[in-house]
């Protein structure tokens, strides 16, 4: 789990003759991750595509061309079906054929429909003017222009004109049209050319008789016509999809993977007679890789595992490990091939191997998370069991509600049962089923569904005997010890998930590097944490720190582990500041002096095993702050009163008035005397503000325990020794899902 699957760089060697046969063969077993030839070996060069290789391509885009105007996708499919060449050549055309003429069709009636479209917008000046269309153009003696203007500006202009004689100017609310008789010896723009100098902006008359509510009134029913006539070619084309989808989609899948076949040589590296093909499978599949090959192919090929990729390296040739009896491997030597000086491997390139997240079904769903960073390299730990074991505890402590602990699980189950064709949709149904999970047991734990103590009531006090629920939130004055208590818990809770990061770092320099780096690097850091905060939480510091820190796990505490401090394990008196020098401080000192000596300029960052803990006091903070939401939305519809002994209790039954004895004692307050024992119209609003509020808190509870508990994965765990950047395992095959060759 905390490490990838072990992966084995092999390589497959034959002649050109059986290269079509082999690529049909690793094809199948969907298992090599093929490395690139790089170019790099004397008398080698990059393969050519196989015949056909082109015209599968050609093809490949005419299908996914058609399925984009048909809008398949791939719940169109239907049954797996087998397509062969000639289907591909006869219905594939045919199919090409109908709906290109019918997207030529549709493309053309949606043009002429934007047209009328502009045609009807543009009518709309000359209904304002109220001027029949015919009598707007087509004068011999006038000159008339219709646009937008200051009928002043205009008419002045027209008056000032040497080139214009009589006039008339007839206006609606926006528009106007003016008329003018030229002179003799005017040009035909003798009125357009006077208007320029008005500010006036013409408009083009449409060339129609009628009034315009007719000319209208025409292009409506010709719009009307022509959506009649694009509703058939939307009909036709659906009913060609429905047709033709199954086939495009099979289609589309065997020309991917003709195109994956036909084009795999250009990563071999191959000469005249022979090719070269490497690349990465998981080392427990070597065998039936090996097998497969020689089955199929015999002994024309030869099958090596030219190395077993470790978790270790350290700058120079540590990166592999041979494989037991291997001899590595070299280019073919009978065509010019080499052994690396050193004995090790020839490979093509010294690519790093991909990564396969090697987690087990309930974990699985976590590495969505890791992979939101960035998935890991192949030669660090992968985080995903800890995210596994803490972030839903982290999550489920702040909400801590058994009723919606239950909700949180109901939406991550129909996410996971519904998503199958999105696995990160699937994947935080998982999370979020864990995260409800853990929610409902702290909510259990808590004695409370919804905010209210009922499960604290009727089962902690009434089945088990308990006097309250076994933990509590500490929201109420009597149970502030509680939310003190809390605050000490998230610190150490702190620490303990820095030293798993920074144990994660030890070991990662260690196999990465060595021990020295592992030492200055990590170690420091591990001593300067546990030292700084045993010495905090130490009797040296008694009387500074707060009381509580050492009465939280004492046996009067509110978690009685009988724990009531580290000794002080003083070592000697500073004399100067007449103060006491102990064990843990001096592992803190030792830490820093180490991380100097190995990273002097991460020495003013020493604060980090203080600040970085404190950071998890938001742990605490979010319970606080979500179980004061759900109390508000519960006041204001129960109500809440207050009795001597300082606790909180809802009016679920009755309210009771002031100096009335509940349950032994006497109410000393009524904090708000809840809608819900008010008239029917406050108890119809109370419903709303319940019902709403708890939503809200539900929503919340994401946005604040969720991002809470993932910034304090990415930001306090992760940047302690993770950094990510791993490949992805793409192996060269194909899964089909609508073709099958039986």
């Amino acid at each position: 789990m905390l490490r990838p699957e072990q992966m084995s760089k092999v390589s497959v060697t034959g002649s050109k003759r059986v290269m079509d046969s082999v690529v049909e063969t690793v094809h199948d077993l969907n298992l090599l991750h093929v490395t690139e030839y790089d170019d790099s070996w004397e008398g080698f060069s990059p393969g050519s595509p196989v015949e056909g290789a082109e015209s599968a391509s050609d093809k490949l885009v005419t299908v996914r061309s058609l399925e984009s105007i048909l809008d398949v996708d791939e719940d169109d499919a239907g049954p797996t079906r087998i397509v062969t060449d000639d289907a591909l050549e006869e219905e594939l055309e045919e199919i090409r054929t109908q709906v290109n003429e019918l997207d030529d069709e549709r493309q053309e009636l949606r043009q002429n429909l934007r047209d009328i479209e502009e045609r009807i917008d543009t009518i709309a000046p000359f209904k304002d003017l109220g001027i029949d269309l015919d009598l707007l153009s087509g004068y011999d003696t006038l000159q008339v222009a219709v646009g937008y203007g200051k009928r002043d500006a205009v008419e002045r202009a027209v008056v000032d004109a040497d080139q214009l004689g009589d006039y008339e100017i007839l206006s609606g609310d926006r528009t106007m049209a003016v008329f003018a008789r030229p002179t003799s010896d005017a040009d035909d723009s003798a009125l357009a050319d006077t208007l320029v100098g008005a500010d006036f902006t013409s408009l083009e008359v449409p060339d129609a008789d009628g009034s315009p509510q007719e000319y209208v009134r025409e292009l409506e029913h010709e719009q009307q016509q022509i959506r009649s006539d694009l509703d058939s070619v939307e009909s036709e084309l659906e009913s060609l999809k429905l047709d033709a989808a199954g086939f495009l989609l099979a289609a589309e899948e065997k020309l991917s993977i003709d195109v994956q076949k036909t084009e795999a040589p250009l990563s071999f590296a191959t000469t005249e007679n022979a090719f070269i093909a490497e690349g990465w499978i998981p080392a427990s599949r070597f065998t039936e890789f090996k097998s497969a090959l020689k089955e199929n192919i015999g002994e024309r090929i030869q099958v090596e595992e030219l190395e077993r990729a470790t978790f270790s390296k350290d700058g120079t040739d540590h990166v592999r490990e041979q494989p037991a009896g291997g001899s590595g491997g070299s280019p073919a030597a009978a065509d010019g091939g080499e052994a690396r000086a050193d004995g090790g491997a020839v490979v093509m390139r010294d690519d790093e191997p991909p990564t396969v997240q090697n987690n087990p079904g309930p974990i699985k769903p976590f590495e969505v998370l890791v992979q939101a960073v960035s998935r890991p390299s192949y030669y660090e730990f992968d985080p995903t069991v800890i995210l596994f074991l803490t972030f839903p505890a982290f999550f489920g402590f702040m909400i801590g509600d058994l009723g919606y602990g239950l909700i949180y699980t109901a939406i991550g189950y129909f996410l996971y049962a519904n998503f199958d064709d999105r696995p990160a949709f699937k994947s935080m149904g998982g999370i979020t089923i864990a995260a409800g999970l853990f929610t409902a047991l702290f909510g259990i734990l808590y004695g409370e569904i919804f905010g209210l103590h009922l499960i604290a009531t009727h089962f902690w006090e009434g089945v088990v005997g308990l006097s309250h629920a076994p933990i509590q939130k500490g929201l109420s004055p009597a149970t502030t010890d509680w939310a003190l208590g809390w605050l000490v818990v998230s610190v150490l809770v702190g620490v303990f998930h820095l030293n798993i990061a920074w144990i994660f770092d030890f070991f990662e320099n260690l196999e990465l590097h060595d021990a020295k780096h592992a030492v200055f690097e990590s170690a420091s850091w591990i001593l300067m944490l546990n030292g700084l905060w045993i010495w905090v939480l130490s009797d040296a510091l008694r009387g500074t720190t707060p009381d509580f820190v050492y009465e939280t796990f004492s046996a009067s505490g509110v978690l009685p582990l009988g724990f009531n401090g580290f000794p002080a394990m003083e070592l000697f008196t500073i004399p100067w500041v007449n103060a006491p020098f102990t064990l843990p401080l001096l592992v803190f000192v030792i830490g820093l002096v180490l991380l100097g000596l190995g990273e002097p300029v991460e020495v003013v960052e020493f604060l980090n095993v203080l600040v970085n803990v404190l950071s998890y006091t938001r742990i605490a903070a979010v319970l606080l702050a979500k179980a004061g939401m759900a109390f508000t939305v519960n006041l204001l519809f129960f109500g809440v009163y207050v009795t001597d002994d300082g606790g909180w209790h809802f009016g679920l039954g009755h309210m009771p008035h002031l100096e009335e004895t509940v349950h032994g004692h006497e109410v000393v307050n009524i904090m708000f005397g809840g809608l819900f024992h008010g008239s029917a119209a406050a108890i119809l609003g109370g419903l709303v503000i319940l019902v709403v509020g708890h939503i809200l808190v539900l929503a919340l509870g994401v946005t604040s325990a969720g991002l809470q508990a993932v910034r304090l994965e990415y930001v306090e765990f992760f940047n302690k020794f993770y950094e990510g950047g791993g490949r992805d395992y793409e192996p060269f095959g194909y899964n089909r899902q609508f073709t099958t060759e039986d």
